[in-house]
Protein backbone atom coordinates (compact mmCIF):
# COMPACT_ATOMS: atom_id res chain seq x y z
CA UNK A 1 0.00 0.00 0.00
CA UNK A 2 2.69 2.18 0.80
CA UNK A 3 4.53 1.59 -2.29
CA UNK A 4 1.86 2.08 -4.59
CA UNK A 5 1.19 5.86 -2.68
CA UNK A 6 4.58 6.67 -2.94
CA UNK A 7 4.64 5.72 -6.74
CA UNK A 8 1.54 7.39 -7.14
CA UNK A 9 3.04 10.89 -5.66
CA UNK A 10 6.13 10.46 -7.85
CA UNK A 11 4.13 10.09 -11.09
CA UNK A 12 1.75 13.08 -10.09
CA UNK A 13 4.54 15.24 -8.97
CA UNK A 14 6.63 14.48 -12.41
CA UNK A 15 2.92 15.23 -13.96
CA UNK A 16 2.85 18.74 -12.16
CA UNK A 17 6.28 19.49 -13.16
CA UNK A 18 5.32 18.61 -16.86
CA UNK A 19 2.62 20.78 -16.37
CA UNK A 20 4.62 23.67 -15.14
CA UNK A 21 6.87 23.82 -17.90
CA UNK A 22 4.11 23.55 -20.34
CA UNK A 23 2.43 26.55 -19.01
CA UNK A 24 5.73 28.57 -18.72
CA UNK A 25 6.28 27.39 -22.43
CA UNK A 26 3.24 28.66 -23.58
CA UNK A 27 3.23 31.84 -21.18
CA UNK A 28 6.37 32.37 -22.97
CA UNK A 29 4.68 31.93 -26.14
CA UNK A 30 1.75 34.08 -25.66
CA UNK A 31 3.96 36.66 -24.61
CA UNK A 32 6.19 36.81 -27.50
CA UNK A 33 2.93 37.15 -29.99
CA UNK A 34 1.64 40.15 -27.95
CA UNK A 35 5.41 40.95 -28.51
CA UNK A 36 5.11 40.79 -32.23
CA UNK A 37 1.73 42.14 -32.35
CA UNK A 38 3.30 45.50 -30.24
CA UNK A 39 6.34 45.58 -32.58
CA UNK A 40 3.72 45.44 -35.57
CA UNK A 41 1.76 48.39 -33.57
CA UNK A 42 4.96 50.02 -33.11
CA UNK A 43 6.18 50.08 -36.58
CA UNK A 44 2.25 51.50 -37.85
CA UNK A 45 2.87 54.10 -35.19
CA UNK A 46 6.38 54.60 -36.17
CA UNK A 47 5.12 54.77 -40.11
CA UNK A 48 2.60 57.28 -38.55
CA UNK A 49 4.39 59.15 -35.67
CA UNK A 50 7.73 59.59 -36.98
CA UNK A 51 10.78 57.68 -37.61
CA UNK A 52 12.45 59.16 -34.11
CA UNK A 53 10.16 56.73 -31.72
CA UNK A 54 11.19 53.74 -33.66
CA UNK A 55 14.33 53.61 -31.04
CA UNK A 56 12.17 54.31 -28.00
CA UNK A 57 10.03 51.39 -29.04
CA UNK A 58 12.87 49.10 -30.28
CA UNK A 59 13.92 49.58 -26.73
CA UNK A 60 10.86 49.32 -24.69
CA UNK A 61 10.30 46.18 -26.97
CA UNK A 62 14.40 44.47 -25.69
CA UNK A 63 12.93 45.84 -22.09
CA UNK A 64 9.73 43.65 -22.12
CA UNK A 65 11.49 40.98 -23.77
CA UNK A 66 14.17 40.75 -21.25
CA UNK A 67 11.76 41.36 -18.29
CA UNK A 68 9.95 38.55 -19.86
CA UNK A 69 12.30 36.28 -19.79
CA UNK A 70 13.36 36.73 -16.41
CA UNK A 71 10.15 36.15 -15.41
CA UNK A 72 9.68 33.16 -17.00
CA UNK A 73 12.95 31.71 -15.88
CA UNK A 74 12.62 32.62 -12.23
CA UNK A 75 8.78 30.74 -12.45
CA UNK A 76 10.96 27.75 -14.40
CA UNK A 77 13.45 27.34 -11.68
CA UNK A 78 10.82 27.91 -9.11
CA UNK A 79 8.95 24.24 -10.26
CA UNK A 80 12.04 22.82 -10.91
CA UNK A 81 13.23 23.43 -7.06
CA UNK A 82 9.49 22.60 -5.96
CA UNK A 83 9.89 19.09 -8.23
CA UNK A 84 13.41 18.17 -6.57
CA UNK A 85 11.79 19.23 -3.23
CA UNK A 86 9.07 16.59 -3.69
CA UNK A 87 11.16 14.02 -5.77
CA UNK A 88 13.91 14.48 -2.51
CA UNK A 89 10.76 14.16 -0.18
CA UNK A 90 9.59 11.01 -2.22
CA UNK A 91 13.12 9.54 -2.23
CA UNK A 92 13.29 9.61 1.67
CA UNK A 93 10.40 8.40 1.89
CA UNK A 94 11.11 5.19 -0.09
CA UNK A 95 14.23 5.01 1.75
CA UNK A 96 12.57 4.91 5.02
CA UNK A 97 9.99 2.23 3.27
CA UNK A 98 12.84 0.17 2.39
CA UNK A 99 14.12 0.74 5.84
CA UNK A 100 11.12 -0.71 7.45
CA UNK A 101 10.76 -3.23 4.72
CA UNK A 102 14.40 -4.58 5.51
CA UNK A 103 13.70 -4.62 9.43
CA UNK A 104 10.61 -6.96 8.44
CA UNK A 105 12.41 -8.82 5.94
CA UNK A 106 15.51 -9.53 9.22
CA UNK A 107 12.82 -9.73 11.94
CA UNK A 108 11.17 -12.72 9.59
CA UNK A 109 14.27 -14.45 8.93
CA UNK A 110 15.11 -14.79 12.55
CA UNK A 111 12.21 -15.80 13.57
CA UNK A 112 12.18 -18.15 10.86
CA UNK A 113 15.85 -19.49 11.98
CA UNK A 114 14.38 -19.53 15.42
CA UNK A 115 11.74 -22.01 14.27
CA UNK A 116 14.29 -24.06 12.13
CA UNK A 117 16.41 -24.45 15.66
CA UNK A 118 13.48 -25.14 17.52
CA UNK A 119 12.92 -28.10 15.05
CA UNK A 120 16.04 -29.41 15.00
CA UNK A 121 16.16 -29.87 18.91
CA UNK A 122 12.91 -31.33 18.74
CA UNK A 123 13.76 -34.00 15.72
CA UNK A 124 17.38 -34.46 17.33
CA UNK A 125 15.46 -34.90 20.54
CA UNK A 126 13.02 -37.70 19.32
CA UNK A 127 16.35 -39.36 17.39
CA UNK A 128 17.64 -39.14 20.52
CA UNK A 129 14.51 -41.29 22.02
CA UNK A 130 14.19 -43.66 18.98
CA UNK A 131 17.76 -44.60 19.41
CA UNK A 132 17.31 -45.19 23.47
CA UNK A 133 14.57 -47.33 22.80
CA UNK A 134 16.22 -49.66 19.91
CA UNK A 135 18.63 -49.86 22.54
CA UNK A 136 15.96 -51.13 25.43
CA UNK A 137 14.58 -53.32 22.25
CA UNK A 138 17.66 -54.89 21.92
CA UNK A 139 18.62 -54.88 25.55
CA UNK A 140 15.32 -57.20 25.99
CA UNK A 141 16.01 -59.25 22.86
CA UNK A 142 19.29 -59.90 24.20
CA UNK A 143 17.80 -61.11 27.66
CA UNK A 144 15.03 -62.91 26.59
CA UNK A 145 17.71 -64.88 24.32
CA UNK A 146 19.80 -65.60 27.97
CA UNK A 147 16.81 -66.46 29.63
CA UNK A 148 16.26 -69.14 26.43
CA UNK A 149 19.38 -70.27 26.85
CA UNK A 150 19.46 -70.78 30.39
CA UNK A 151 16.43 -72.77 30.08
CA UNK A 152 18.10 -74.78 27.84
CA UNK A 153 20.91 -75.19 29.43
CA UNK A 154 18.39 -76.06 32.49
CA UNK A 155 16.36 -78.60 30.31
CA UNK A 156 19.49 -80.34 29.18
CA UNK A 157 21.33 -80.68 32.84
CA UNK A 158 17.63 -82.17 33.58
CA UNK A 159 17.73 -84.63 30.88
CA UNK A 160 21.43 -85.68 31.56
CA UNK A 161 19.95 -85.93 35.11
CA UNK A 162 17.31 -88.38 34.09
CA UNK A 163 19.69 -90.05 31.88
CA UNK A 164 22.09 -90.73 34.51
CA UNK A 165 19.45 -91.60 36.98
CA UNK A 166 17.73 -93.95 34.00
CA UNK A 167 21.25 -95.50 33.50
CA UNK A 168 21.71 -96.41 37.36
CA UNK A 169 18.37 -97.55 37.90
CA UNK A 170 19.20 -100.04 34.69
CA UNK A 171 21.65 -101.11 36.51
CA UNK A 172 20.50 -101.74 40.11
CA UNK A 173 17.98 -103.99 37.83
CA UNK A 174 20.32 -106.33 36.20
CA UNK A 175 22.32 -106.53 39.36
CA UNK A 176 18.97 -107.36 41.40
CA UNK A 177 18.15 -109.91 38.36
CA UNK A 178 21.76 -111.47 38.74
CA UNK A 179 21.53 -111.47 42.27
CA UNK A 180 17.86 -113.16 42.05
CA UNK A 181 19.34 -116.07 39.21
CA UNK A 182 22.19 -116.48 41.24
CA UNK A 183 19.98 -117.57 44.31
CA UNK A 184 17.59 -119.46 42.35
CA UNK A 185 20.63 -121.25 40.82
CA UNK A 186 21.08 -122.07 44.66
CA UNK A 187 17.81 -122.99 45.62
CA UNK A 188 17.38 -125.72 42.27
CA UNK A 189 21.17 -126.82 43.27
CA UNK A 190 19.68 -127.60 47.16
CA UNK A 191 16.34 -128.69 45.70
CA UNK A 192 17.95 -131.14 43.61
CA UNK A 193 20.14 -132.55 45.84
CA UNK A 194 17.23 -132.88 48.22
CA UNK A 195 15.41 -134.62 45.34
CA UNK A 196 18.66 -137.54 44.84
CA UNK A 197 18.13 -138.16 48.24
CA UNK A 198 14.58 -138.97 48.43
CA UNK A 199 12.96 -141.94 48.43
CA UNK A 200 11.99 -143.97 44.67
CA UNK A 201 8.34 -143.60 45.18
CA UNK A 202 8.69 -140.20 45.91
CA UNK A 203 10.76 -139.01 42.47
CA UNK A 204 7.81 -140.88 40.59
CA UNK A 205 5.89 -138.37 42.20
CA UNK A 206 7.90 -135.70 41.59
CA UNK A 207 8.05 -136.68 38.08
CA UNK A 208 4.89 -136.66 37.30
CA UNK A 209 4.32 -133.39 39.65
CA UNK A 210 6.74 -131.57 36.84
CA UNK A 211 5.05 -133.11 33.91
CA UNK A 212 2.13 -131.32 35.25
CA UNK A 213 4.40 -128.14 35.68
CA UNK A 214 5.45 -128.15 32.15
CA UNK A 215 2.06 -128.31 31.05
CA UNK A 216 0.81 -125.28 33.19
CA UNK A 217 3.70 -123.25 31.77
CA UNK A 218 3.04 -123.71 28.61
CA UNK A 219 -0.91 -123.29 28.71
CA UNK A 220 0.08 -119.80 30.22
CA UNK A 221 3.25 -119.12 27.96
CA UNK A 222 0.56 -119.43 25.04
CA UNK A 223 -2.02 -117.24 26.69
CA UNK A 224 0.71 -114.54 27.36
CA UNK A 225 1.53 -114.69 23.81
CA UNK A 226 -2.24 -114.80 22.68
CA UNK A 227 -2.49 -111.44 25.18
CA UNK A 228 -2.26 -108.01 23.58
CA UNK A 229 1.03 -106.20 24.37
CA UNK A 230 0.90 -103.17 26.20
CA UNK A 231 0.54 -99.88 24.80
CA UNK A 232 3.94 -97.55 24.87
CA UNK A 233 4.47 -95.17 27.38
CA UNK A 234 3.32 -91.60 25.80
CA UNK A 235 6.56 -89.29 25.56
CA UNK A 236 6.30 -86.16 27.94
CA UNK A 237 7.39 -82.67 26.18
CA UNK A 238 10.65 -82.71 28.75
CA UNK A 239 11.70 -85.22 26.23
CA UNK A 240 11.37 -84.04 23.25
CA UNK A 241 14.04 -82.32 21.00
CA UNK A 242 12.45 -80.33 18.78
CA UNK A 243 14.80 -78.28 16.08
CA UNK A 244 14.01 -75.27 14.76
CA UNK A 245 16.00 -74.31 11.18
CA UNK A 246 14.50 -70.44 10.39
CA UNK A 247 17.19 -67.17 9.11
CA UNK A 248 14.69 -64.79 10.64
CA UNK A 249 15.99 -64.01 14.41
CA UNK A 250 12.68 -63.22 15.50
CA UNK A 251 10.60 -66.19 14.13
CA UNK A 252 13.11 -68.09 16.08
CA UNK A 253 13.38 -66.06 19.05
CA UNK A 254 8.62 -66.72 18.60
CA UNK A 255 9.16 -70.19 18.45
CA UNK A 256 11.68 -71.04 20.47
CA UNK A 257 9.82 -69.36 23.27
CA UNK A 258 6.28 -71.12 22.39
CA UNK A 259 7.86 -74.20 22.36
CA UNK A 260 9.48 -73.50 26.02
CA UNK A 261 6.16 -72.58 27.06
CA UNK A 262 5.14 -76.15 26.37
CA UNK A 263 8.09 -77.58 28.21
CA UNK A 264 9.71 -78.50 24.73
CA UNK A 265 13.15 -78.74 24.23
CA UNK A 266 14.60 -76.49 21.55
CA UNK A 267 17.85 -75.94 19.42
CA UNK A 268 17.90 -73.26 17.19
CA UNK A 269 19.85 -72.86 13.51
CA UNK A 270 19.90 -70.17 11.30
CA UNK A 271 19.60 -71.86 8.20
CA UNK A 272 20.07 -75.16 6.29
CA UNK A 273 23.52 -76.05 7.09
CA UNK A 274 23.91 -75.05 10.46
CA UNK A 275 20.95 -77.48 10.95
CA UNK A 276 22.79 -80.02 9.55
CA UNK A 277 25.70 -79.70 11.34
CA UNK A 278 23.76 -79.26 14.98
CA UNK A 279 21.97 -82.76 13.62
CA UNK A 280 25.01 -84.28 13.53
CA UNK A 281 25.89 -83.67 17.04
CA UNK A 282 22.69 -84.57 18.45
CA UNK A 283 19.67 -86.01 16.29
CA UNK A 284 16.28 -84.30 17.37
CA UNK A 285 12.92 -85.47 17.84
CA UNK A 286 10.89 -82.84 15.45
CA UNK A 287 12.52 -80.54 12.65
CA UNK A 288 10.76 -77.42 12.07
CA UNK A 289 12.14 -75.85 8.96
CA UNK A 290 11.59 -73.06 7.11
CA UNK A 291 11.66 -73.04 3.09
CA UNK A 292 13.88 -70.21 2.04
CA UNK A 293 17.13 -70.02 3.68
CA UNK A 294 20.87 -68.96 3.09
CA UNK A 295 23.57 -71.75 2.06
CA UNK A 296 21.00 -74.69 2.33
CA UNK A 297 17.24 -74.07 1.95
CA UNK A 298 14.60 -76.33 3.40
CA UNK A 299 14.05 -78.64 0.28
CA UNK A 300 18.00 -79.44 0.67
CA UNK A 301 18.05 -79.66 4.56
CA UNK A 302 14.92 -82.44 3.98
CA UNK A 303 16.82 -84.22 1.84
CA UNK A 304 20.12 -84.47 3.69
CA UNK A 305 17.93 -85.35 7.13
CA UNK A 306 16.48 -88.41 4.66
CA UNK A 307 19.67 -89.34 3.82
CA UNK A 308 21.56 -89.31 6.81
CA UNK A 309 22.01 -92.45 8.47
CA UNK A 310 21.07 -91.77 11.84
CA UNK A 311 18.18 -89.00 11.17
CA UNK A 312 16.10 -90.36 8.39
CA UNK A 313 13.27 -91.54 10.00
CA UNK A 314 12.48 -88.14 12.24
CA UNK A 315 9.19 -85.91 11.33
CA UNK A 316 9.97 -82.90 8.96
CA UNK A 317 7.27 -79.81 9.83
CA UNK A 318 7.81 -77.24 7.17
CA UNK A 319 6.39 -73.93 7.24
CA UNK A 320 5.52 -72.30 3.49
CA UNK A 321 3.23 -70.42 2.04
CA UNK A 322 -0.33 -71.69 0.49
CA UNK A 323 1.37 -72.78 -2.71
CA UNK A 324 0.01 -76.10 -3.65
CA UNK A 325 3.42 -76.12 -6.13
CA UNK A 326 5.43 -75.97 -2.88
CA UNK A 327 3.57 -78.28 -0.84
CA UNK A 328 4.20 -80.25 -3.60
CA UNK A 329 8.02 -79.91 -3.84
CA UNK A 330 7.83 -80.48 0.04
CA UNK A 331 6.35 -83.84 -0.16
CA UNK A 332 8.72 -85.06 -2.68
CA UNK A 333 11.75 -83.87 -1.03
CA UNK A 334 10.31 -85.84 2.20
CA UNK A 335 8.48 -83.46 4.13
CA UNK A 336 6.29 -85.12 6.72
CA UNK A 337 3.86 -82.20 7.97
CA UNK A 338 3.40 -79.09 5.95
CA UNK A 339 2.17 -75.84 7.76
CA UNK A 340 0.89 -73.04 6.18
CA UNK A 341 1.27 -69.34 6.70
CA UNK A 342 -0.08 -67.52 8.70
CA UNK A 343 -0.58 -70.42 11.15
CA UNK A 344 -1.71 -70.49 14.71
CA UNK A 345 0.13 -71.29 17.61
CA UNK A 346 -2.17 -73.73 18.80
CA UNK A 347 -2.15 -76.08 15.01
CA UNK A 348 1.71 -76.33 15.46
CA UNK A 349 1.67 -77.49 18.55
CA UNK A 350 -0.42 -79.72 17.34
CA UNK A 351 1.50 -80.69 14.22
CA UNK A 352 4.66 -81.15 16.52
CA UNK A 353 2.56 -83.58 18.71
CA UNK A 354 1.23 -85.41 16.01
CA UNK A 355 4.84 -85.62 14.38
CA UNK A 356 6.21 -86.40 17.70
CA UNK A 357 3.28 -89.51 18.04
CA UNK A 358 4.69 -90.71 14.22
CA UNK A 359 8.28 -90.51 15.46
CA UNK A 360 9.32 -94.57 16.25
CA UNK A 361 9.85 -95.27 19.73
CA UNK A 362 13.75 -95.70 19.40
CA UNK A 363 14.06 -92.86 17.79
CA UNK A 364 17.11 -91.00 19.32
CA UNK A 365 16.80 -87.95 20.63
Amino acid sequence: MNDTLISWAAGLLAVLTVAAIVVAVVVREHRRRETAKQRELAQQLALIEAQRHASELAAQRAAAQEAGQRATEREVRQAVERAERQAAAAREAQAREAAARDARLREQAERAAAAEREAAARQAAADEERRLEAERYIAELQAREREIEAAEREAAELAERRQAEEETAALARRRFAELAAAEAARRAADQKAAEAEAEAARAVALKAAQQRAAEQAAAAARAAAAAPKPAPRPRAPEETLVMVADDSKVVRVKTSRLLAQHRYRVVLAEDGAQAAQLIDQEVPLVLITDVEMPHMDGFALTRHVRNHPRAGHIPIIMITSADERLKGAAQEAGVTLVLGKPYAEEALIACIEKAAAMAPATAAV
